[in-house]
């Protein structure tokens, strides 16, 4: 277990495309207490060190690298140990570049649904080590670079981020974006939709790519390289449906059942996690708010410039006046249009993005009590029969395992995922501050309006 342990602390380098910034690992900040959800939330999640750098703002069962987090045995083959310490003498190192591009529409007889190119590009001192996964003989010399291109619908990208699940079920997975929204139900195929989909899953593979252990799961790597009628056949190598539906029915059992003790770390993880869902929801419906009352605003305000322009042409004596009040409107207009782009573009994006974060940690926090809840049901089995107790104690030594594995996973990833969090928030509202402050001096600086009561000023 201590393979499987000690892996969400290896380093991996950071995939982005296209000129994005990566995340940054996880920090050493300590974990919040239970109490005081505003300063909570300024001290724990807002209050960040100006050193930090700012981020960009959504299975074989034979494989040896796909390590998952119920394996009680720590792979030892030479492969295993580069998914540990291959990265650590160079972590800024890119290997891994994934692009997420040209939304394409397809119509069948059954249903209409959009395809995604993906190209991940394999940079060369790492190629080597890709080809281990392909399972092909080479050399690193052979190749100084590699590209793979596919093409995937929304079900892959759910399909993988359910096999992740599978996988690691404590370490956060990113979250997609969601399958509906109230206005995507009635314009799925509308060209704003596809973009905003488009780049949260650009984002949603890069995260995974980003992430220490998720970037050598099997599954993430048939994802970027099989072709379709590959990933079909991989997909049906998954568990059956019965298998799914005992695992579903224990699952639902351990959770009815609960954890009588959970750790005191964890009690505050948890606290810490419903705390952030209440306030990034509450800070997710404000901003959407205020873009819809800008963008009324918008509407309201383009509509003056051309009724000043009609005035003017009645009014001799106003003209200039009334030219300039219209002149100085539609620099208002442009300025606001570009704020509102800012914001729709910058934080909504990100702020949602945290909310289902908040929601994808809930999900993780129920499967690291899964875990416990079915150590816990194995020492009442234990302590209530005394017959087979050689077998249940050995299954008590792997659930424990299990549990000290998960909470390291989840510990290690916790730290990691709220410092990207941070940056991510800070970042967002530090540049929508810039961009108002920027539109309003804007604002403040140009129009007629002003030069013409300067001018009267001066007169008298």
């Amino acid at each position: 277990m201590e393979g499987e342990c000690r892996a969400p602390q290896a380093r991996s380098s950071g995939l982005p495309a296209g000129g994005g910034g990566g995340e940054s690992p996880g920090g050493d900040a300590p974990l919040p207490g239970s109490s005081g959800s505003s300063a909570l939330l300024q001290a724990e999640v807002l209050d960040l060190d100006e050193d930090e750098d700012d981020l960009e703002v959504f299975s074989k069962d034979a494989s040896l690298m796909d390590m998952n987090s119920f394996s009680p045995v720590m792979p030892t083959s030479p492969l295993s140990m580069i998914n540990q310490v291959k990265f650590e003498d160079e972590p800024d190192l890119k290997d891994l570049f994934i692009t997420v591009d040209e939304p394409e529409s397809h119509v069948t007889t059954i249903e209409t649904f959009i395809t995604y190119r993906i190209i991940t590009k394999v940079r060369a001192h790492y190629l080597s080590y890709f080809c281990i996964w392909l399972g092909i003989q080479t050399s690193r010399g052979e190749f100084d670079s590699s590209e793979f291109e596919v093409r995937r619908r929304y079900q892959d990208f759910l399909w993988l981020k359910e096999r992740l699940e599978e996988a690691h079920p404590t370490l956060i997975i990113p979250p997609l974006p969601e399958k509906f929204i109230v206005k995507g139900m009635v314009e799925r195929f509308n060209d704003d939709f596809i973009e905003t989909r488009r780049k949260a899953l650009h984002k949603f593979l890069n995260r995974i790519a980003d992430h220490p252990t998720l970037t050598f799961n099997e599954d993430f790597k048939v994802f970027l390289t099989a072709q379709a009628w590959e990933l079909s056949s991989h997909k049906k190598q998954g568990p059956g449906l019965l298998s799914r539906m005992g695992q579903t029915v224990r699952a639902v059992a351990l959770s009815m059942r609960g954890v009588k003790s959970r750790p005191e770390e964890f009690m505050e993880m948890n606290n810490f996690i419903e705390i952030f869902s209440q306030k990034i929801n509450l800070i997710d419906k404000i901003s959407q708010r205020i873009y819809k009352e800008e963008r009324e605003y918008f509407d309201e305000m383009k509509e003056y410039g051309p009724i000043h322009i009609l005035w003017s042409a009645s009014e001799e004596d106003l003209a200039d006046t009334l030219k300039g009040v219209a002149s100085c409107i539609d620099r208002c207009c442009k300025a606001t249009e570009k704020r509102m782009s800012g914001l729709s573009e910058a934080l909504l994006p990100v702020v949602h993005e945290y909310v289902l974060y908040s929601e994808m940690l809930m999900g993780v926090m129920k499967r690291r009590d899964q875990i416990q809840a079915e150590l816990d049901s194995k020492v009442e089995a234990l302590t209530s029969k005394k017959a087979d107790t050689d077998l249940l104690t050995e299954e008590i030594g792997k659930l424990e395992d299990k549990v000290e594995c998960a909470n390291n996973a989840l510990k290690a990833d916790w730290e990691r995922w709220k410092q990207n969090m941070q940056n991510d928030i800070k970042s967002a509202f530090t540049d929508m501050a810039e961009e108002n402050i920027h539109s309003y001096e804007q604002t403040i600086h140009y129009g007629p309006i002003n030069s013409s009561c300067k001018e009267k000023e001066e007169m008298i």
